[in-house]
């Protein structure tokens, strides 16, 4: 005897599961939240753990600098910056040959947080409960659409 299966719906475009939009800001709702969990131990807000981040990777950059990397303006990074000045992680100083720039630098908390800090990546790979190959791919596909929709704007 035959199974009889239910013939698919038409795709419809409309729908909130079909938008791509959302299933990235719902996915990235949820990532905020563990993170949110995670970083309480640091006294970091997600958006000050990218910054740390970035300055952990290379530390005396400018605030143009973190901007680009973490697609930023000065406008948003700046009230970020003052709040990690005033916990004590981070100093910011006018370049002494264009003061036009700012420079950022880890204090030595900041320097320090970083230990504190290592554990925050495999908690997050278990909480996505990935491996490490599937986290990478799905990184590569999320790098490879933002730069398609960064060309297309």
């Amino acid at each position: 005897m035959k199974s009889r299966s239910k013939p698919k719906a038409a795709f419809n475009p409309l729908l909130l599961d079909s938008q791509l939009c959302f299933a990235l800001y719902s996915t990235s709702l949820a990532m905020n939240k563990v993170y949110r969990k995670l970083l309480r131990d640091l006294d970091l807000t997600y958006p000050q753990y990218l910054v740390m981040l970035v300055l952990w990777e290379g530390d005396g950059i400018t605030v143009t600098d973190i901007g680009e990397r973490l697609f930023l303006d000065s406008a948003t990074l700046t009230p970020l910056l003052k709040r990690l000045e005033a916990a004590g992680l981070v100093s910011r100083q006018r370049a002494q040959d264009d003061e036009r720039q700012v420079i950022v630098a880890l204090t030595r908390q900041g320097r320090d947080l970083r230990d504190k800090a290592q554990a925050v990546p495999q908690a997050v790979a278990a909480a996505a409960q990935c491996s490490l190959d599937e986290a990478q791919d799905t990184m590569k596909t999320l790098h490879a659409l933002r730069e398609k929709l960064v060309s297309s704007l």
